[in-house]
């Protein structure tokens, strides 16, 4: 079973986004097993603080490098990426040589209750990953939109066409993962 780092975007505890990411991790028991990296405690990155760099730093390096993959679950903050993903992005890239990035296989999704979902913010990620020689699945994009009942309390897609859609993207994600993941 691969593991995968999953970086949620947003640090409120009812974010929707997160509700999404486990709704994910729910439909992937089984067959991938997902690490939901906290972000709440890394510093804006700082060049300086490497010398003697953050435990929270380290934990989030650590946790990148020890997954199969990582999954980025975006939200869109004014048509682009929020600052915790791309300092989240900075943190694991440096120091220079030892990115904890480099040829990881990698899934962009997000959600909003916008009927574009999150796809400009997805766009300028793309762009990011593809710079810090991530391995992006190219398709399918999950641009998900959320409606009051779709994810459940207990983490469940309620719409069975949505479900079905979403389990056919993590089947390809572990499909993306398995072509790409570095064997030990």
């Amino acid at each position: 079973m691969f593991k995968v780092a999953v970086i949620v975007g947003s640090l409120r505890r009812e974010s929707i986004n997160r509700r999404f990411a486990r709704a994910l991790a729910k439909l992937a028991e089984g067959t991938l097993e997902f690490e939901f990296v906290e972000l709440g405690d890394v510093p804006m990155y700082n060049e300086d603080l490497w010398q003697d760099p953050p435990p929270a730093v380290t934990r989030l390096k650590q946790s990148v490098e020890a997954a199969d993959a990582v999954l980025f679950v975006t939200p869109e903050y004014n048509r682009s990426i929020p600052a915790l993903v791309k300092n989240t992005i900075d943190w694991g890239s440096r120091p220079r040589g030892k990115s904890s990035w480099a040829g990881k296989p990698v899934g962009i999704v997000g959600t909003s209750g916008g009927a574009i979902g999150t796809a400009v913010a997805q766009s300028h990620l793309r762009h990011v990953v593809a710079s810090c020689d991530m391995r992006l699945l190219p398709q399918p994009e999950v641009y998900f939109v959320s409606k009051p009942g779709l994810i459940t309390d207990s983490f469940e897609v309620s719409d069975e066409s949505a479900r079905a859609f979403l389990a056919g993207y993590v089947t390809k994600f572990g499909a993306w993962i398995e072509l790409h993941a570095k064997k030990a």
